[in-house]
């Protein structure tokens, strides 16, 4: 009985660690718009500015707390894993500003973050040759209605920006099932290593990937810093607290959720987002985004219950 008690703890803990860091995601695209309306940077620009200062945030806290051992030793034993999960997260991020650039944010966020939990649900469900339960079923839905309802409420031009829609929808295809596989594969790496470890390993590699596109953006003639001090503090803010901080929240959650309920509690990203644009920029959400709302959290509510026993096949 203790241990089951333990366990459900866990579980509800992994998932509020999880949920954590959607709030923490929520509110990067405020940042970033404030960004790119001050200083003229680009969504890759930020990406690779972000990923770069949370990995010389992480080194710096692992080597204060002596995990950088842990985090070198994790690398030499998964080099393949590990830089797989650092290069799928900054794709993802590539892919999905793309996206948004290409059919706009409500159809790519519906798309990308809706599809990774349909998509992780059906890879566990397949390795495990089990089927999901009524439970599991209806928290999906929840969760996918609830972001379908937030994000066309949000505002946000319905129309393609670059008229190319079908390109667009793919963008946001591909970055939901990177975006699944890059939560699968970390949940995997999470019970190898600390979340410092795997955090540290996973944004350095990633930092790497998008590195070369701040060269690009300078070689192009186009802004790639600020001298600006309150600008250069939402670049920290961005590095450490939505990157740093969120994803080591996220694989710490990891450590004792499935990956596919990892998916659906990160919806809380675009609640948080919606209800911080509430708070500092005066927009309201209407009935519908707030019935969403309501649907993600009831999701989130019910994911550690409804995770507990898949039905086998």
């Amino acid at each position: 009985m203790s241990n089951v008690r333990h366990g459900a703890h866990s579980a509800r803990l992994g998932v509020a660690q999880v949920c954590a860091a959607g709030v923490l995601w929520g509110t990067g695209g405020l940042v970033v718009s404030v960004l790119h309306e001050r200083e003229g940077l680009g969504a890759m620009t930020v990406s690779a500015w972000r990923m770069l200062l949370a990995a010389a945030a992480l080194l710096a806290f692992a080597a204060a707390t002596r995990h950088l051992g842990a985090t070198v030793a994790l690398w030499r034993a998964h080099p393949v894993r590990t830089t797989l999960v650092g290069c799928g997260t900054a794709a993802y991020q590539a892919l999905y500003f793309a996206a948004v650039l290409t059919v706009g944010v409500s159809v790519a966020t519906v798309v990308s973050l809706g599809l990774a939990p349909l998509l992780a649900a059906a890879w566990e469900h397949a390795r495990a040759g089990s089927r999901p339960s009524r439970r599991q079923v209806l928290v999906l839905g929840m969760a996918v209605g609830g972001l379908v309802l937030i994000s066309v409420s949000a505002g946000h031009p319905a129309s393609a920006p670059s008229g190319r829609p079908v390109a667009g929808l793919c963008l946001a295809v591909l970055a939901g099932a990177v975006y699944a596989a890059t939560t699968v594969a970390g949940h995997s790496m999470a019970q190898r290593g600390t979340p410092i470890a795997l955090t540290t390993v996973a944004t350095s590699m990633g930092a790497v990937a998008l590195a070369p596109f701040l060269a690009v953006t300078a070689w192009r003639g186009e802004p790639v810093g600020s001298s600006d001090p309150s600008s250069l503090l939402l670049l920290v803010y961005l590095g450490v607290a939505t990157m740093a901080l969120a994803y080591g929240l996220l694989y710490a959650g990891l450590r004792t959720t499935s990956g596919s309920a990892a998916t659906v509690a990160t919806l809380v990203e675009p609640l948080s987002a919606a209800a911080l644009a509430a708070v500092l920029l005066g927009e309201r959400l209407p009935a519908a985004g707030v019935v969403g709302g309501v649907l993600i959290l009831a999701a989130v509510v019910a994911l550690p219950a409804a995770h507990e026993a898949p039905a086998a096949m």
